[in-house]
């Protein structure tokens, strides 16, 4: 993602957020009358996603990217679990990767599994969307990845995918936009939730695997799973330099 679609993508996210903290924030008459203060009085100040403040929402209508592959999805789930039933149903080469993958992650401790997963992607050639799609930014169902290849949100959305077809929840994954302060640039990541309360993340720039407190570069702007959203919000001293 460059610089430009992400400030877009993440404006257009952050003041929908904001939107609906201000409107809650002021509709009960004990609560706080500014989003600042609305944020300070959360019991969850720093605690969330890279020591983010979050803030969810049930509607996916400001990101219209990911509600495109989660249509698309609902179209190519069911040749992708064919091929994972039956390999004489893998009609296509994306199709066989996807079974590939998906059978060498299968019955791996979980850790295994998420690096199994994540070096697997992770091989793919990087490509920007003005050079597959003819425009900034577009985000790939899993399909049109394994046809074409993709950039870093192509990578964690697809990661995502094989993640849920391997048995992890929705609930316990998220696909990250942020922005790394080193880089300067917009980047994507997939976050996965671990039950001793960790979590996890998958990089298309690293084959490790580490917790997100190592990350301090990474600021998230929004994440999101099949059912959720969040906004990420912190103090002025770690958005100083973005």
């Amino acid at each position: 993602m460059d610089r430009r679609a992400f400030l877009r993508s993440s404006a257009l996210m952050l003041g929908t957020a904001l939107g609906g903290a201000v409107i809650e924030a002021v509709a009960k008459p004990a609560a706080a009358q500014s989003l600042g203060d609305f944020l300070k009085s959360s019991r969850n100040v720093g605690k969330g996603l890279f020591g983010s403040t979050e803030i969810s929402s049930a509607s996916l209508k400001a990101l219209p990217q990911w509600a495109r592959v989660l249509s698309k999805m609902e179209q190519e789930r069911g040749s992708f679990h064919a091929c994972l039933n039956d390999p004489a149903a893998c009609s296509t080469a994306g199709l066989k990767s996807w079974r590939e993958v998906a059978t060498a992650a299968k019955g791996q401790p979980r850790l295994e599994m998420l690096k199994t997963v994540n070096q697997y992607f992770n091989r793919w050639p990087y490509k920007i969307d003005q050079e597959l799609y003819g425009v900034s930014e577009f985000w790939a169902s899993p399909k049109e990845f394994m046809k074409r290849s993709g950039d870093c949100e192509d990578y964690s959305i697809a990661k995502f995918f094989v993640l849920r077809d391997l048995g992890l929840a929705n609930e316990e994954m998220r696909v990250v936009i942020l922005m790394d302060r080193i880089r300067r640039i917009g980047h994507a990541v997939l976050a996965v939730y671990e039950p001793n309360g960790d979590i996890l993340v998958l990089d298309s720039l690293s084959d490790l695997i580490f917790s997100h407190k190592k990350y301090r570069h990474y600021l998230p702007q929004y994440s999101m799973n099949e059912t959720t959203r969040w906004a990420h919000f912190y103090d002025k001293k770690r958005t100083a330099s973005l």
